[in-house]
């Protein structure tokens, strides 16, 4: 009867320890599952499809902070190329000048009162001569905040008779907003100011 006993207690002992790896290892199974679901989920959810041409092309998104360097520099671009992109015609200057200064603060409208009031706008128009930039390079600093830039460029304005070309420098400070679609990078300069616009070259059409 004792021996009967004691084997009836191991019995149970043995179940016992069987029913706890077993619970123990079905946790870690169930944990495995789950987080392998999560990230198979995350992983789709970071896979966008671009239908270009009748055709779905996969492509995957990153993170905001992934994207600051680029996402900075292209603002500050897009903003040079608005803002000093001009034709002797007045709504295409004043559309022009609306679309850059979503991009920026109030340092950027007094830039444009400025040339406004000393009648640079009308000179263009009178004198029929059309301006572009190209932006050779744009500088950010995303190690601190606002983030600080600098933008290297050259202008061109072609007259009539000759196409001058100058040399432009600005910096000025990148704080982070809303995105909008007038604002697409979801950024806004400030405090703008030209550090260098000089001729560099005259030639003769």
């Amino acid at each position: 009867m004792f021996r009967q006993l004691q084997h009836i207690d191991s019995a149970f002992r043995h179940i016992r320890a069987f029913s706890l790896f077993f619970l123990v290892a079905c946790t870690v199974v169930s944990s495995l599952a789950l987080y392998h679901s999560y990230r198979q989920v995350q992983a789709a959810q970071e896979r966008i499809y671009i239908l270009a041409g009748g055709k779905a092309l996969a492509a995957l998104s990153a993170g905001r902070r992934e994207n600051i360097p680029v996402e900075a520099r292209d603002h500050v671009r897009t903003f040079h190329e608005h803002f000093f992109t001009l034709d002797p015609d007045e709504k295409v200057i004043e559309a022009n000048i609306g679309r850059a200064l979503y991009l920026a603060d109030g340092s950027a409208r007094r830039a444009y009162d400025n040339l406004r009031e000393s009648g640079y706008y009308s000179g263009l128009i009178s004198a029929n001569v059309s301006q572009e930039i190209t932006v050779d390079s744009v500088q950010v600093d995303t190690d601190r905040y606002p983030y600080p830039f600098r933008c290297y460029a050259r202008q061109r304005l072609i007259r009539a008779s000759s196409v001058v070309t100058r040399s432009l420098i600005t910096e000025g400070f990148l704080r982070s907003v809303s995105r909008s679609d007038n604002n697409p990078h979801g950024f806004l300069m400030e405090r703008w100011v030209t550090i260098e616009n000089r001729d560099l070259s005259s030639k003769s059409r």
